[in-house]
């Protein structure tokens, strides 16, 4: 999904408690993983993230284990 967004306009993602984690939501598998991908990218990552859906809702999340 892409957001427009005017340049005064902030966008905060949805996020949730996991553990003592408040953690971005992702919608569906797919897009947690692009995040990743990105993520890796944006910050020199050179281990893989991983996903894994949410045991208290609906979404994904990204972590830096191997589920």
């Amino acid at each position: 999904m892409v957001k427009n967004l005017n340049p005064n306009q902030t966008y905060e993602p949805k996020r949730c408690w996991v553990g003592d984690q408040h953690k971005i939501c992702y919608d569906t598998k797919e897009e947690a993983e692009a995040a990743a991908r990105v993520a890796e990218y944006d910050h020199h990552i050179t281990t893989k993230l991983g996903v894994y859906k949410c045991e208290y809702g609906d979404h994904w999340h990204l972590t830096a284990s191997q589920h």
